[in-house]
């Protein structure tokens, strides 16, 4: 770093206005000078003060020089152990932050894991000097500090981090059609580079990945055309069902491992997925004694029966619906409690937690309420029964699984509504049997042992 001065002619009179710059050196050979610090006009005493603080801050210098900064307007201490460096603070003025602190250490773990091991022979450096490889690190970094859209990275973020400064790129790197086409250049080693990952993972940590947790999602599209390639209509997890969608299944393990992630088709069914994903987790990985846990939805009973009879035993954990409890609970820890129920080479696990009962109970109170009352005010309104049927549908579409609770008694074609023909009641025994189901899960697995 140096002092760098400003020649500015006013009335008459030259003004110096001094800034502090700092050379790096390009990829390409160039030097190049990086705007550190405005300092504003200063006397020549405050350019020596200055000076010393280069010296100090100089990465060069071999041996650090400690010293005190303090405001012009105060008086400096009569004694101290070092140095002494007065500022003037109403004329510093910062000049395009940004963030570093994050991008090193993105980078540090990147070293850590060496990455550059794997991607170096697999992206080398274009005709034109493109270098993919830090082109790959930009989007990293972005994704792990603050994701987003590649437009913004180029429009926005690059400028904003001190990405470019540690890997001594110009703003060229984040151009957005080289974002784009760095994407479809890693896309085809995904499967490589996982495994890639996963023995790095195993050689740092020591650990293993018996237990893999299984889900799938979808997303939608606000697009014309629809139905174009993956962009198919289908179950919407977002309540869209008007767009078009992908599903994204993950698979990874209780720490939060990714082992492996597909796009697939917007109208896959959950039921379909599972079968090749067990095929290509054991080709990858080869075969261990892993445990899958799913939701209900995701495996078919085919597909757990061929687990269960497989040469080689996979063992699930699986979401079953809620059966009525017979037989007592085991405390596991507070507010927990679960009981464990063999049959027939399947390990049943019943769960109750506190909490969850006084959160769904709450919900339950809250829904039926709302409903009751709305059926009170439907009986005190004259309305035909045609005009009934259809506010008792919008009334049940909006209580949900409480209506399973109300019988309703609808009077007979022609009938005028009132409090006579058209009555409902609480049927006490579903709710009774609803009770002891609250907060409940029942889990299935293999693992009998």
């Amino acid at each position: 770093m140096y002092l760098r001065a400003t020649c500015r002619k006013k009335d008459g009179k030259e003004h110096h206005y001094w800034s502090v710059v700092e050379s790096y050196r390009a990829r390409n050979g160039r030097v190049g000078q990086r705007h550190v610090l405005y300092l504003g006009e200063i006397n020549d005493t405050q350019k020596a003060s200055w000076l010393r603080t280069i010296e100090v801050l100089e990465e060069k210098k071999t041996k650090p020089r400690q010293v005190a900064l303090f405001p012009d307007n105060r008086k400096l201490p009569e004694s101290l152990p070092c140095d002494a460096i007065q500022v003037r603070l109403s004329q510093l003025r910062l000049s395009r932050p940004r963030q570093w602190g994050a991008c090193w250490l993105v980078f540090d773990l990147w070293n850590r894991l060496e990455l550059d091991r794997f991607w170096n022979p697999l992206l080398p450096d274009s005709r034109e000097g493109t270098r993919w490889l830090n082109v790959l690190k930009t989007l990293t970094a972005y994704r792990l500090i603050d994701p987003g859209s590649e437009w913004r990275l180029h429009r926005e973020w690059f400028r904003n981090s001190s990405v470019g400064d540690l890997l001594y790129e110009d703003q060229n790197i984040a151009k957005d059609d080289t974002l784009y086409r760095c994407l479809d250049k890693i896309l085809p080693h995904k499967k490589e580079f996982f495994s890639f990952l996963n023995q790095r993972w195993q050689d740092m940590f020591n650990v293993t990945y018996e237990i893999l947790l299984y889900d799938l999602t979808s997303t939608y599209f606000e697009c014309d055309p629809p139905e174009t390639g993956k962009r198919q209509f289908g179950y919407s997890r977002d309540k869209r069902s008007d767009c078009v969608q992908v599903v994204i299944a993950l698979i990874v393990t209780p720490e939060g491992f990714p082992l492996a992630y597909e796009v697939l088709v917007g109208n896959t069914s959950d039921k379909t997925t599972l079968a090749d994903f067990l095929e290509s987790i054991e080709t990858q990985y080869g075969q261990a004694d892993r445990v899958w846990v799913m939701d209900r939805g995701i495996p078919s009973e085919e597909t757990l029966q061929a687990m269960r009879t497989s040469a080689r035993p996979i063992y699930y954990l699986v979401g079953t619906p809620r059966g009525k409890l017979t037989q007592p609970w085991q405390q596991i820890r507070d507010e927990v409690q679960v009981r464990l129920l063999p049959q027939e080479g399947k390990l049943y696990v019943l769960a109750r937690s506190d909490g969850r009962v006084h959160n769904e109970r709450a919900m339950r109170r809250r829904r039926l309420k709302k409903l009751w009352q709305r059926l009170k005010e439907l009986q005190s309104q004259k309305i035909t029964r045609d005009t009934l049927l259809l506010k008792i549908g919008a009334a049940k579409k909006e209580a949900g699984r409480v209506f399973a609770l109300v019988e309703v008694t609808l009077p007979k074609p022609r009938e005028p509504v009132n409090p006579q023909t058209f009555t409902f009641r609480l049927r006490k025994e579903k709710l009774r049997e609803l009770l002891r189901r609250e907060g409940c899960y029942l889990l299935r697995s293999n693992l009998t042992h």
